[in-house]
This record gives structure tokens, C-alpha cells and sequence, in this order.
């Protein structure tokens, strides 16, 4: 079977990488996710991630912290998932470059989109750290705005414990309906907390598809590169 999409943005949550753990980062989960990257990579679909930092820390539960603060504490855990996913993804001889919107030269590149297109096109792997490099933005806005900066003709948000969007939460509700498809209105009309308002305007602005689907299987992320119906799929028609 062939590929369907070209280049991608592979949106992972700091929670999938933190596989049956709380916190923190359980090598072998990493390693799974890496092995199926590989196997898409070898698809010959290009591969850009951005990785979100839940599994170090969460803005939001930081009450009395002030918000930029908490933010620029959650970009720096990003990068740490950054790093554990490239080093995951050598060892399987996938060559991969992480790229920061903060500058650390000393671990990372600095986030330059031509470079980052370059990097694809030559076959390597690039993973996004740091978020946007701003307060106030999520992972799921800079996955959005990845998406558009390096034309990916999908964004693949892997959700832990989700297997699509539902139109309530269906750890809570038995009753909870799954969604097949969606239009991007949709998820700002019924509020819909897959991904934040900022994000999924953007992708309606720019005509990004999205696929939503669940990360606890890994090999998920090939099923849908294949064309399998899997998740909930958001896009203008």
C-alpha cells in the first residue's frame, strides 16, 4: 500500500510519551512510537513532529504562577521530549535534527523554516521543541502553524487515551458520541476541547486537514498514513 499524504505534521502530547507512568518519559513508549515513525519514514513520507510537554509540566494547574512564566517552564519540557524521541529514532538509524523556536545551540538547532524544508526533503526527520517560542501559545497552535510554514498536507494529532473526538468525554460518559468527521466550525461551535480555538482557526484558514486519533496503539500512526478509517478526520468538506 502506498502513502496518501507527502509531508506531515505528527502532533504527539507529553502524556503519550509518558506511556503507563504519571510523568516523565517511559523509554519503551518512546521506542514504539519511534519504530513506527521509521516505518512511515520508509514509506517515503516526510516527517516533521511537534512534541507537547504535559508529561514534565501543565500551565494550567500552576494557579499561582505568573502564566509567561509557566509557559516558557513548559516549552523547556518539550525540548527534553524532543531530545528522548531524535535519540529513540538514531538509535533505529533515522536520521533527525530538533529544532527550537528558543534558542539552545548547544542541544538543538534554531527553528529556521527553509532549513526545516531542506531537512525534509533530504529525508530526515525534524522535530519541533519549544513550542512557538511564545507564552500564551499551546502545542496544538504551533503544530498549526507548522503545518503551514512547511506546507504538510495533514497535521495527525496522537491523543492518549482518546481514540477520536467524541461530544463529551468518553472516560466519563459511556454515552459519549464519537465523531467520523468534522468540519473545522464544528469543533469552535460545539467547543470542543480536542484542540484550542487558536489552532483550529488557523488550520481553517489555511485548509489543513486533521486526523484525530489514538497514540495508546502506536502502530495507529501507520494506519492512517495507509489511508485507514481511523479517529475523526476534520477538514472543510
Amino acid at each position: 500500500m502506498e502513502p496518501i499524504f507527502k509531508r506531515i505534521i505528527l502532533k504527539l502530547s507529553g502524556e503519550a510519551l509518558a506511556g503507563c507512568k504519571d510523568s516523565g518519559i517511559d523509554t519503551e513508549t518512546v521506542l514504539n512510537i519511534a519504530r513506527q515513525i521509521k516505518e512511515i519514514h520508509n514509506l517515503g513520507v516526510e516527517v516533521a513532529i511537534v512534541v507537547g510537554g504535559g508529561n514534565f509540566w501543565r500551565g494550567r494547574t500552576s494557579k499561582n504562577m505568573d502564566r509567561a512564566t509557566s509557559d516558557y517552564m513548559g516549552m523547556l519540557g518539550t525540548v527534553m521530549n524532543a531530545l528522548a524521541l531524535q535519540d529513540a529514532l538514531e538509535n533505529l538509524d533515522v536520521v533527525t535534527r530538533v529544532q527550537t523556536a528558543i534558542e539552545m545551540q548547544q542541544v538543538a538547532e534554531p527553528y529556521i523554516r527553509r532549513r526545516a524544508i531542506r531537512h525534509l526533503e533530504k529525508g530526515r526527520v525534524v522535530i519541533f521543541g519549544a513550542g512557538t517560542g511564545n507564552p500564551y501559545f499551546s502545542t496544538d497552535t504551533t503544530a498549526a502553524l507548522r503545518a503551514a510554514e512547511i506546507s504538510a498536507g495533514v497535521i495527525l494529532l496522537g491523543k492518549k487515551g482518546v481514540d477520536g473526538v467524541y461530544d463529551s468525554d468518553p472516560n466519563i460518559n459511556i454515552n459519549a458520541k464519537k465523531f467520523d468527521t468534522l468540519k473545522y466550525i464544528d469543533i469552535l461551535n460545539l467547543g470542543l476541547g480536542i484542540m484550542d480555538s487558536t489552532a483550529t482557526s488557523l488550520c481553517m484558514d489555511n485548509k489543513i486537514p486533521i486526523i484525530v486519533f489514538g497514540i495508546d496503539n502506536p502502530y495507529n500512526i501507520v494506519k492512517v498514513i495507509l489511508g485507514e478509517k481511523i479517529g475523526t478526520q476534520i477538514k472543510e468538506e
